[in-house]
């Protein structure tokens, strides 16, 4: 909840937000299976792993719910430049679960799957006692449409999102898939950072940061 303060307004609306919902593929199946103390270690190693990539790339980590990591990019500071980030972000997630699962025998058949969205939210608190940090709007919707639309291993985004991303990522269209109430949406598996914007290894390179940098001062000028 880095971004509030109960001497600061209680609910600010944002126009460019992207949320990403992420969550484990069979985890009611993976829950009947394991020792409850096993389980709830290892989802803490899962979600600290999430935590510190969130924190590095300045998303902004919203919940946890039972299996589900819910984060934002474009809040509490709005800028341009978040829907890239958070789509990084959710490759390195993956780079994340895929590293556990190397490393512990009680991940190895875990799988996460994630959604993304871009849109317009209303973020801050309601309520007087416990308060958190919370995002409301029918973009948070449709970024969890996303995640259950798509599958284990994979990074599903809409395809309002991925006009903000397509000249930094290699994606393939999936097609008009169907999301309820809200009939046929377009969607997109990330697969990596575009080839020559990344290194040997699939990070960003210096070219990729320039032409973030030349977003950001746009951001600024607009």
């Amino acid at each position: 909840m880095s971004g509030f303060s109960e001497t600061t307004n209680r609910r600010t609306k944002y126009d460019l937000v992207t949320v990403m919902f992420s969550d484990i593929q069979g985890f009611t199946r993976i829950a009947e299976d394991m020792n409850l103390e096993d389980l709830v270690d290892e989802l803490d190693k899962l979600f600290f792993a999430f935590d510190l990539a969130v924190e590095k790339n300045g998303i902004e980590k919203i919940k946890t719910i039972g299996d589900a990591y819910m984060c934002a990019g474009g809040i509490p500071k709005k800028n341009k430049t978040n829907p890239i980030m958070t789509v990084f972000t959710g490759l390195e997630l993956m780079a994340c679960m895929r590293k556990l699962k190397e490393d512990s025998e009680k991940m190895k058949f875990w799988d996460i799957r994630i959604g993304i969205h871009t849109g317009s939210v209303v973020a801050g608190v309601v309520g007087h006692n416990k308060l958190s940090y919370d995002i409301w709007g029918e973009t948070v919707n449709t970024a969890c449409h996303m995640e259950s639309a798509s599958e284990a291993g994979k990074i599903n985004i809409s395809g309002t999102t991925y006009e903000f991303v397509k000249d930094f990522f290699d994606c393939d269209y999936r097609g008009k898939m169907p999301v309820k109430h809200k009939g046929k949406l377009d969607m997109y598996c990330v697969n990596s950072v575009k080839p020559e914007l990344c290194d040997s290894n699939g990070n960003p390179n210096h070219k990729f940061w320039e032409k973030m940098k030349t977003l950001r001062i746009e951001g600024t000028a607009n």
